[in-house]
């Protein structure tokens, strides 16, 4: 080989990374690094696009000499890349930077460092790392817990942001979580739709078939969301200070030496009570939401989702088992579990319904409400001196009911005494 060739073979050799200490038995090992600025995945538009800084430095000589080392890295930005919260086992994630291009595409705001989202969300670096770190074992929690009683028995855990919290988190949804990619066929927490779009679709069908998740909200974790997030554009770092931001996982408290530490009990995940948890898992569901539209569509069923609801109507009683059967798989697959308790077929013959709105004939409340309604005007009418929060009270109730069904609403509306009445 001539001098020209080897300094060639020294510039253009592909770059490689030691893991022989990955399988635990010492074996050499090499694998190649990809930096040809591909596809993440294939098929996908996103690029991955590698820090040079964190990847492996090429040896152009045979022998090492004692040199000067070469800071590639500012000793704060190093601290934070190498902490425990940006730590992962997935080297193909590691020393991803953000895709300028994947983000305009999304119509997502562009932030290639931390000091980017600290300026868009008006606080300091110092601040936000306080809020984006995650610890096992916090002395002081970001959240406050609860719980409220469920309507079909048991009690559902709220996780809520404390103050300052919840204001990040307010302009984090203004500004990231309402710009993500929803499907068309999601109608809960979205601008425009609602209880009504969601259940109109399925009006006067032969079939329904009703499905409902377990546990929906902690299904969404912490390294899904920071897996969406770099799917749509952003860089490894950014991606985990967002996801980190935007969850929580379930703690519990234990004293130690008079000290009371706040222990977490597993994963971060999206928790109810964050306002950007909402928007997070229906811009998650998105292929799980294609995919179930597809088959609907494939069998002559119409689908829609509110939250963790799914509604498939349709003409063929034939095709309901077999519509379940694969919808139970692709569900599974797409990291979501089916609760069978709340799974529910009903035919023209029984009351069907869809996110509590009677769908058989035509929408609306069921004759049971509308009758307990009008009692309550009834009594209300017959009260001497009428209460102001009562009456605001049925005021609200018909104006739901007027938004799912106008001709019910002004039937009973015309019973409703007048304020001063």
């Amino acid at each position: 080989m001539s001098i020209f060739g080897w300094l060639r073979s020294l510039f253009h050799r592909p770059i490689t990374r030691d893991v022989s200490r990955l399988d635990g038995a010492g074996n050499t090992a090499e694998e190649v690094v990809d930096v040809s600025g591909g596809p993440l995945k294939e098929g996908h538009r996103r690029r991955a696009l590698r820090d040079p800084r964190l990847l492996p430095k090429r040896q152009l000589l045979p022998f090492s000499l004692r040199l000067r080392t070469k800071k590639y890295l500012p000793a704060d930005e190093a601290r934070r890349l190498f902490s425990g919260t940006l730590r992962t086992r997935n080297r193909q994630l590691r020393d991803l930077l953000p895709d300028e291009e994947q983000l305009h595409r999304h119509g997502l705001p562009v932030w290639r460092n931390e000091d980017e989202i600290a300026a868009a969300l008006g606080i300091s670096l110092k601040t936000l790392r306080h809020f984006s770190i995650h610890r096992d074992a916090e002395r002081m929690v970001h959240y406050t817990s609860f719980a409220i009683p469920k309507r079909s028995g048991g009690e559902r855990l709220i996780l809520a942001p404390k103050r300052r919290l919840k204001a990040l988190q307010r302009k984090l949804l203004d500004l990231l979580v309402r710009q993500l990619p929803v499907s068309e066929h999601a109608h809960g927490f979205r601008v425009g739709r609602s209880v009504r779009t969601g259940a109109e679709r399925h009006v006067g069908r032969r079939v329904l078939l009703q499905m409902d998740l377990k546990d929906f909200f902690p299904s969404v974790t912490f390294a899904r969301v920071r897996g969406l997030l770099i799917t749509l554009g952003y860089g490894y770092p950014v991606a985990t200070t967002l996801a980190v931001l935007m969850t929580e996982a379930q703690r519990q408290p234990v004293e130690v030496e008079g000290t009371v530490y706040f222990v977490s009990a597993g994963w971060r995940h999206c928790v109810q009570g964050a306002p950007t948890s909402p928007g997070l898992c229906n811009s998650i569901a998105l292929r799980l939401d294609r995919r179930l539209a597809g088959l609907a569509r494939c069998l002559g069923f119409t689908y829609t989702r509110y939250a963790d609801d799914f509604a498939f109507s349709g003409d063929d009683t034939a095709s309901v088992r077999v519509l379940r059967s694969i919808a139970t798989r692709i569900i599974r697959e797409e990291g979501f579990e089916v609760n069978p308790a709340k799974t529910r077929v009903a035919r023209r013959g029984s009351r069907q319904r869809v996110t509590g709105l009677v769908v058989n004939d035509k929408l609306g409340l069921s004759r049971k409400e509308r009758r307990r309604l009008r009692a309550e005007i009834h009594q209300l009418r017959k009260q001497g001196q009428r209460d102001p929060r009562q009456l605001a009270r049925l005021r609200g109730k018909l104006a739901y009911l007027h938004m799912v069904n106008p001709a019910q609403a002004a039937a009973l509306r015309r019973l409703l005494p007048s304020q001063g009445g």
